[in-house]
């Protein structure tokens, strides 16, 4: 099985009350892949990524405490299966020398990952089936469209853009109307919206 590791390249918040999109990039590659995670999770790795120490203890900080105090080091984070969009984790923990693996929800993994310092990977399959191309050209497309977007709404600031409903007409759509949408999304970087909709083509590649 082929290893990618990934970093964390990006935290953003969904359209849907509670849903954010974690975005990991691969580390020698420009693909990314967003997954969408609730609000709890979200808040706890971007604490960690941002070096704020809470006042009292959230939960992922008493597993380190209790992992530490045990001699318990989690050595790294596997995203090892897609099924359904759904994403499945695991950690690699070592105890005296002895390596076992613990089956984890890939949010709650990602938060214990970032605090234990280790390593994210994937597979080259999920990256394949998940994993969305961002080229120079994209990227610079999306910037040139973020930027015209905001000299619009400086002129017209009456003017709201109509959010995006994740459940709009998705399903009614074609493959390609799909594919072309998806392009779209990853223009403009909405990678919550990107990862809803390539969801919602694998779901009709079955």
């Amino acid at each position: 099985m082929q290893k990618i590791r990934l970093e964390i390249v990006g935290l953003t918040s969904g359209q849907s009350h509670g849903s954010y999109t974690l975005i990991l990039g691969e580390e020698l590659g420009n693909r990314k892949l967003p997954i969408i995670i609730g609000s709890f999770e979200a808040q706890a790795i971007a604490i960690e990524i941002e070096k704020i120490v809470p006042f009292r203890p959230m939960t992922h900080d008493l597993f380190v405490s209790f992992c530490r105090t045990f001699d318990v080091e989690i050595k790294e984070v596997l995203i090892h299966t897609l099924t359904d969009g759904v994403f499945y984790a695991k950690m690699i923990c070592e105890l005296n020398g002895e390596s076992k693996e613990i089956d984890a929800r890939t949010s709650d993994a990602i938060a214990l990952a970032v605090r234990f310092k280790c390593p994210i990977y994937t597979t080259d399959a999920i990256m394949r089936s998940a994993g969305i191309v961002i080229n120079e050209e994209q990227e610079e497309e999306g910037k040139e469209e973020n930027e015209q977007e905001h000299i619009e709404e400086t002129e017209e600031p009456f003017s709201e853009p109509q959010p995006f409903n994740p459940n709009a007409n998705l399903t009614s759509m074609t493959i390609d109307q799909l594919n072309n949408l998806l392009e779209e999304a990853i223009r403009i970087e909405d990678y919550h919206r990107a990862a809803l909709i390539r969801d919602e083509i694998k779901k009709r590649e079955k």
